[in-house]
């Protein structure tokens, strides 16, 4: 584990201007998706198909049976159960002929793809998924006993525990970095079968690029914001033990 003792106060000036730029983008990132689907979800596809019938068209391009779908309440609340097979739309996706519904639509069934190709990143996310909830529960917990055991009483124990609680907490960034590309993967999914179902227009299908990209910018803040989290728990245990 690294430890900053010379220009200590230069790091955590570092972490601030981490800490704000980051905070800016995250709210840019979900103003940007939030206005993105809005706008497409006001233009009607010529196609004429719903949300639902274009994540069935990506299952049947790529020959994925099996497939359940459901309703969930709410906006941009659309999500992929593994568990289940099932794929959840929102109301705004689900029987809705926008091109914001159906690129939606389409990157969910992108992940019921994944699931159904095995695909490597998406069985690793799924695979520590319970040890990263674990791991956000108890991490803070322990580095708060390890300074304080640090600050006012065996000062070896605490840094080892406090370091436990960092690498625990390190699982949190770990599993953002991880769902990078499932996210990615499964856009790509999407549009390539949109693009190549022939039933849309080269406009609606750049539509729904810039809908799943601006969808995208909100993973790739929430990856910053536990990189800039898991920077802030580093220093905040390496001051303790500096005044150890």
């Amino acid at each position: 584990m690294p430890y900053f003792y010379y220009g200590y106060g230069s790091n955590w000036t570092l972490f601030y201007i981490l800490f704000f730029a980051v905070a800016i983008f995250s709210v840019w990132a979900q103003y940007k998706v939030n206005s993105t689907f809005k706008k497409y979800s006001n233009v009607i596809a010529r196609n004429g198909k719903t949300g639902k019938q274009a994540a069935e068209m990506v299952l049947a391009s790529n020959d994925v049976r099996g497939v359940a779908f459901g309703k969930t309440a709410g906006s941009l609340t659309d999500h992929y159960d593994p568990k289940t097979k099932t794929i959840n739309l929102s109301e705004p996706v689900y029987d809705k002929s926008s091109v914001a519904a159906l690129g939606v639509a389409a990157h969910e069934a992108g992940h019921a793809v994944q699931d159904a190709k095995a695909y490597g990143p998406l069985r690793l996310r799924h695979a520590i998924v319970k040890t990263t909830n674990i791991a956000s529960n108890i991490s803070v917990p322990l580095i708060l006993i390890g300074i304080l055991l640090m600050a006012f009483s065996d000062g070896t124990l605490g840094l080892t525990i406090a370091n436990i609680g960092v690498v625990a907490f390190s699982a949190i960034a770990f599993f953002q970095l991880v769902t990078l590309p499932v996210e990615f993967n499964a856009s790509r999914r999407a549009v390539t079968a949109l693009a190549e179902s022939g039933t849309m227009d080269d406009d609606e299908v750049k539509g729904v690029k810039k809908v799943l990209t601006a969808a995208a910018l909100t993973y790739v803040a929430a990856l910053a914001a536990a990189v800039v989290n898991l920077l802030r728990m580093i220093l905040l245990v390496n001051g303790s033990r500096r005044r150890d």
